[in-house]
């Protein structure tokens, strides 16, 4: 088996602590990996390290598990932040009833002055006495 790079080693060893912790999910079903096997199989893939793959295949997933692991996606970086989330749950919470108090401010803005009124309902009057003027 080819030697695998410190960061193949870092990715396998984080999939691996999912799998441990029932965290590893099955792609896009979200199901939970409950074989070992099947656990390493796509530790490898994420890594790039498994030799089914082409060097193409390897590159990709390698990309794609860096940005997931920068973005923070992964299961364990989910687990870890539980509390965080909780708090920021909190937080977007008072920022909406900020937003519902800006949104009322625009629309007492947005309403029509008195004088605006006022025009409006002379080019009502002149549209309807226009109309009136002309013979049917």
């Amino acid at each position: 088996m080819a030697k695998t790079t410190r960061r193949q080693r870092k990715t396998t060893g984080r999939v691996m602590h999912e799998f441990k912790h029932g965290e590893l999910g099955r792609g896009r079903a979200g199901g939970k990996v409950k074989s070992r096997k099947q656990a390493i199989a796509i530790a490898l893939s994420e890594a790039g390290a498994s030799n089914r793959q082409s060097p193409t295949q390897k590159r990709k997933a390698r990309k794609k598990t860096t940005k997931k692991q920068a973005r923070g996606v992964t299961g364990q970086q989910r687990q870890e932040a539980g509390k965080t989330v909780k708090r920021t749950a909190l937080s977007k919470k008072t920022t909406r009833k900020k937003t519902t108090r800006k949104s009322a401010q625009r629309k007492t803005a947005t309403r029509k002055t008195p004088t605006r009124k006022i025009a409006l309902r002379k080019k009502a009057t002149k549209r309807t006495v226009s109309r009136k003027k002309t013979p049917r």
